[in-house]
């Protein structure tokens, strides 16, 4: 949802009920005296109870498609991702801007406002291509900036390239993606920055592991304020499974129709593992969790269980992202 107006919103029982803030209205409700507010870009957490102080950004699907002669082998995997998002419309200034202006405009930023933490949150390139993640790599050690990367469901992606998608997932991160780990689990990874958990989970798959549940459950419980940071957002009523389709009760092959389009396997007719569902409890059970960021479906949207909210980061390819501050 777009959030060209100013919402607020506070954590709590009354919002638990409502799963989308609303376009041009305010909602309130309480849990732990913790308050949300939104004027477009710009979130704000207030935290009477937490005495740090933590600005931090969000980006997502920027979808950069650099590549070269290198990734002449797998042109025939890359092709159709390689010609979305080669320019948009600047999010801020109107204008025409082209990949990947958008990313560098997001690293100015980032510079610019001081972050404490830059999180990526996936699909920042289309493919795994050795030149995207060079560039990718490159930019964010010349900004001298703090950051944690998790992968989106393209990053690793070759269309049609033979295999499971586990499997896949494994070979290309790997291969291609390691280097935006920084000796970092892929799979789950956390970090403390000013107080507060961040906790980064791949979720690429629409499921998730039971080791991530495992891992997850003990960190949350650390005791810190925790930020989830996850590629594809957790499900919502009110969404469909394509918009929030992780732990999504109708999520499956009969909802999925672009699995020859995206030339992967299709979804599993059972739908969601049952460590999916438990996830997704697991999470917004959380009494110290901060929110979940996420990106995925290239828009802004705010949702809440709860009174825990759950926010959905703009594409990237116009220069979008989230400034986060947490007390500041």
């Amino acid at each position: 949802m777009s959030t060209t107006r100013r919402n607020m919103f506070k954590f709590g029982a009354a919002a638990a009920a409502m799963a989308v803030a609303p376009r041009a209205r305010a909602a309130k409700a309480q849990a732990g005296g913790a308050s949300f507010a939104s004027v477009k870009e710009s979130l704000r957490f207030t935290m009477p109870s937490f005495k740090e102080k933590c600005r931090f950004m969000v980006v997502g699907d920027s979808h950069l498609s650099l590549d070269d002669a290198r990734g002449e082998p797998f042109r025939q995997y890359s092709n159709r991702m390689s010609k979305p998002y080669r320019s948009a419309i600047h999010f801020r200034t109107g204008r025409p801007i082209a990949s990947p202006e958008g990313f560098e405009y997001a690293l100015a930023e980032a510079r610019k406002l001081k972050v404490d933490l830059l999180a990526l949150v996936g699909d920042i390139v289309s493919f795994p291509s050795e030149a995207g993640v060079e560039y990718v790599r490159r930019m964010l050690d010349e900004s001298g900036l703090n950051w944690m990367y998790v992968a989106g469901n393209h990053d690793w992606h070759y269309e049609g390239l033979p295999g499971t998608e586990m499997a896949l997932r494994a070979e290309w991160t790997r291969k291609r993606l390691a280097p935006l780990y920084q000796g970092k689990d892929p799979m789950m990874a956390s970090r403390v920055v000013k107080g507060i958990r961040f906790v980064f989970i791949d979720n690429s798959l629409y499921e998730i592991l039971p080791e991530q549940l495992d891992f997850w459950r003990r960190e949350s419980a650390k005791g810190e304020p925790v930020a989830l940071m996850m590629h594809i957002p957790l499900y919502m009523p009110g969404y469909g499974p394509r918009e929030a389709g992780c732990a999504h009760p109708e999520w499956g092959a009969k909802v999925d129709d672009i699995w020859q389009v995206e030339r992967r396997p299709q979804w599993p007719a059972a739908g969601h593992t049952q460590t999916t569902f438990a996830f997704r409890e697991a999470v917004f059970s959380a009494p110290n969790l901060l929110g979940v960021f996420v990106g995925h479906v290239h828009r802004h949207f705010f949702a809440f269980d709860r009174g825990r909210v759950q926010c959905a980061v703009a594409s990237n390819s116009d220069g979008s992202f989230f400034d986060v501050r947490v007390n500041c």
